[in-house]
């Protein structure tokens, strides 16, 4: 919805800057989460960089990511990094804030590719240490409901679970968004 884009529009009241900082947004699905990480790092100084983890798989996901780049317009810069995060954010770093969007499509891919989720992830926290340029990281919050009745859906939740706490303890801010309004966790 165009309405929790337009809300985030001027920068929030607490938007703060120094460098390399860390930012985790976590919400559910249509929370409202990616407009306003968007609008954070828009708030930051230089040009924003999004790192883009989606592929564009059918016809559905290929209409997301266009809605998503005719959201953001000008003056974002892109990359595509569905697999390989920590090279996107070390070859990006210095020129400006960075909006990964999102983890848990990231890890997705990885479990598909069959990738080691434990050395991805470690990857990803040395890849964040020592940046010069802020990153805001957008997950999803998947382990508020039920448990799910498949193995792979069990291990996906579980992995996102454990990735998103690893991301949160390392940010220096974590914001919730629920029904388009962030809450500050951390």
């Amino acid at each position: 919805m165009k309405q929790a884009a337009a809300g985030f529009s001027s920068p929030p009241n607490d938007v703060w800057y120094q460098p390399g900082m860390m930012i985790l947004v976590t919400g559910g699905a249509r929370s409202g989460k990616s407009a306003y990480a968007e609008s954070r790092a828009l708030a930051l100084p230089g040009t924003p960089c999004y790192i883009a983890t989606a592929e564009a798989g059918d016809e559905e996901m290929t209409a997301r990511i266009a809605a998503h780049r005719a959201r953001r317009g000008p003056p974002w810069r892109e990359i595509e990094a569905p697999l390989d995060l920590a090279g996107a954010l070390a070859a990006s770093d210095g020129e400006g804030p960075r909006l990964v969007d999102c983890l848990t499509l990231w890890l997705s891919n990885l479990m598909f590719a069959e990738q080691d989720l434990d050395a991805a992830a470690a990857r990803l926290g040395e890849a964040v240490r020592g940046q010069q340029s802020p990153v805001i990281f957008v997950t999803n919050e998947v382990g508020m409901g039920i448990v799910p009745e498949n193995r792979l859906a069990r291990r996906f939740r579980d992995a996102a679970g454990r990735l998103n706490q690893c991301v949160a303890q390392v940010a220096d801010e974590v914001q919730l968004v629920v029904s388009g309004y962030p809450l500050r966790v951390k």
